[in-house]
């Protein structure tokens, strides 16, 4: 099978397309024909090999696992002696964190893992992109127990973890205020969002409003720039930056405002039959910004590290992807 692969960390020239051996599904896994997949800000991290720190778990020196990407839809091709929930020929889709392997012709996952049937009438290029940015809105969210009459901003609110947070909240009742980039605010409103800042004419910690909730969905602020904008009890809602796990122990006994950082995030099933239940329910919808055939992977994880991607940018392995 055709699978993209690297030996070592470095810029995007590393990765390249080779014939590598088709994995065989263990008892409880399910063998998958990948249609569609994503490059997201976590393959770009680990394929570069920063922080230093996460080499502790993905190989000191050169990378443990050849191929990348954890996002996936597609069918179906094998399924293990013990497997009961999935039978061949099912459209799928989920996510396979820490393994990996999705940037290839066929994976191999866990059927009691993140994966579930995909949305009714989602074209596999869509389904690939639901789980990578929302499982982590997900994850980043729920510390703050949105509901109707709590307030959060989102601030990065046009990439894949924003696009996600904006209609994850506005599905809980949240009032929501996002801040991206001019070129952006349509977009952000379309996707529920109650007002948008613009990050290039305001600087939302010295307007005056306070929130119940901030999320940073791109990992530029800090604590202490938010502080002053969230109300007493309010919560500072980190998706990077290690310092934050500081900061999560620190406030949790320091203050009447909160730092919360889901570290390690947890990817289950539930959360993906979630997903796909708001999406049938037309209240999520994925944002795709660009799309790249496997051949050119290389491109695709250029323009993901240029940090100006909207929502997602999603590599198609087959000629079904679209449909």
């Amino acid at each position: 099978m055709r699978a993209v692969v690297r030996d070592r960390y470095g810029p995007p020239d590393v990765l390249r397309l080779e014939d590598v051996e088709r994995p065989l599904a263990k008892s409880d896994e399910v063998l998958i024909k990948v249609h569609a997949t994503t490059v997201s800000r976590t393959d770009s991290a680990l394929r570069a090999g920063v922080p230093f720190v996460s080499r502790f778990i993905g190989g000191l020196r050169r990378p443990r696992r050849k191929i990348l990407g954890s996002d996936l839809a597609g069918v179906v091709e094998a399924v293990g002696t013990a497997v009961t929930e999935f039978k061949v020929g099912d459209h799928v889709f989920g996510i396979n964190p820490w393994k990996f392997g999705a940037h290839a012709e066929f994976i191999c996952m866990r059927a009691g893992g993140a994966l579930a049937p995909m949305p009714a009438g989602m074209p596999f290029d869509e389904a690939a992109a639901v789980c990578d940015g929302a499982i982590l809105a997900l994850n980043a969210i729920r510390p703050a127990r949105l509901r109707t009459g709590r307030r959060i901003l989102i601030y990065g609110a046009s990439g894949s973890i924003g696009t996600a947070a904006v209609q994850l909240a506005r599905s809980f009742g949240a009032d929501v205020t996002g801040v991206c980039y001019t070129g952006n605010i349509a977009l952000v409103r379309s996707l529920g969002a109650d007002a948008v800042i613009d990050s290039t004419q305001e600087d939302f910690t010295k307007n005056g409003r306070t929130y119940d909730a901030i999320l940073d969905a791109v990992g530029n602020l800090t604590f202490s720039r938010c502080r002053g904008s969230l109300k007493p009890g309010g919560v500072y809602l980190a998706t990077d930056g290690m310092q934050n796990l500081v900061l999560t122990l620190w406030t949790a006994r320091i203050g009447d405002k909160r730092v919360r950082f889901p570290i390690p995030p947890k990817f289950t099933k539930q959360d993906v039959v979630f997903l796909k239940r708001l999406s049938e329910a037309g209240k999520y919808r994925v944002v795709i910004d660009r799309r790249y055939p496997l051949e050119q992977v290389v491109e695709a994880t250029r323009y993901v590290d240029t940090k100006q991607k909207t929502g997602n940018v999603v590599l198609t392995v087959s000629r079904d992807a679209r449909t």
